[in-house]
């Protein structure tokens, strides 16, 4: 199974009948693929993906990083969320629970 390196960024290499390919040694080398490494594959609009785990986190850092805010951490901001949506939940049992407890005493006042 041979492959052929047109440069370290691009080459073209074969399936073997087990379906393995041969990643030539110029781009494992570009992408820092060593031997035992574990790959994640994807396919997008017909293209596959392949890059190492470690690649995968520091992509996905990079895109989240958009949405960071200086010296405010994601999970502080989580946390106070889900704080102020629980108080607002409260109040709102706590104005049914009174609206019931008036249409109780109505009922009874009208028994």
């Amino acid at each position: 199974m041979g492959s052929v390196v047109t440069n370290p960024r691009s080459a073209s290499s074969k399936i073997n009948q087990n379906g393995r390919i041969v990643i030539p040694a110029a781009i494992r080398l570009e992408m820092g693929f060593k031997a035992g490494d574990s790959l994640l594959m994807d396919v997008q609009d017909g293209v596959l993906r392949i890059e190492s785990h470690r690649a995968r986190i520091r992509r996905i850092q990079r895109e989240c990083e958009k949405y960071a805010r200086p010296g405010i951490l994601a999970s502080d901001e989580l946390i106070a969320e889900r704080r102020e949506e629980f108080r607002r939940e409260e109040e709102e049992l706590a104005r049914d629970r009174e609206l019931y407890q008036e249409r109780m005493r109505k009922a009874e006042q009208v028994a």
